[in-house]
């Protein structure tokens, strides 16, 4: 089993802070599954806003953070030329299905966020996600990306 720091994240994803939503990942078999945590701090410039006084991770920010881990494996499987015909190219975000928010997140709170690709043809790839805190699922969704041509500027 894989396992990567914030630094090794930032290497094969283009996400910064405030939008790197990925704190570390904890398992990552370089086939289909992985697991990644972010820590929910009150420090997040996001929860400043949502909601004053009662701060909450908001749903749409849940999703990205299991893109984003999504988008680790799948340049992961690129990097190690499993996909040889994604070789130099990124993943984007297409859409997402099922998606369903069963748990407040909190600061304070980790999320573990579990992802297991479920099909791969041509440039597109789909999967399920899964957040849990404390062993109880906060959010859940289909999600499906596409490699594509583009680059994300380098920092």
């Amino acid at each position: 089993m894989v396992t990567l720091n914030v630094e090794e994240i930032m290497k094969v994803l283009p996400h910064r802070y405030p939008m790197l939503l990925i704190d570390r990942i904890i398992e990552c078999d370089d086939k289909a599954h992985i697991v990644g945590i972010k820590n929910v701090s009150v420090n997040d410039p996001i929860l400043v806003g949502h909601f004053p006084g009662a701060p909450i991770m908001p749903g749409v920010l849940q999703l990205e953070a299991m893109a984003q881990t999504a988008g680790v494996l799948l340049n992961r499987l690129i990097k190690m030329n499993k996909m040889d015909d994604l070789a130099d190219k990124i993943p984007y975000f297409l859409g997402v299905d099922s998606a369903r928010f069963r748990k407040v997140v909190r600061p304070g709170d980790q999320m573990r966020i579990e992802v297991k690709f479920t099909k791969h043809r041509g440039p597109l790839a789909k999967f399920k996600g899964t957040i849990t805190v404390d062993g109880v699922i906060a959010s859940e969704a289909e999600m499906m990306c596409m490699i594509t041509d583009e680059k994300a500027s380098s920092i």
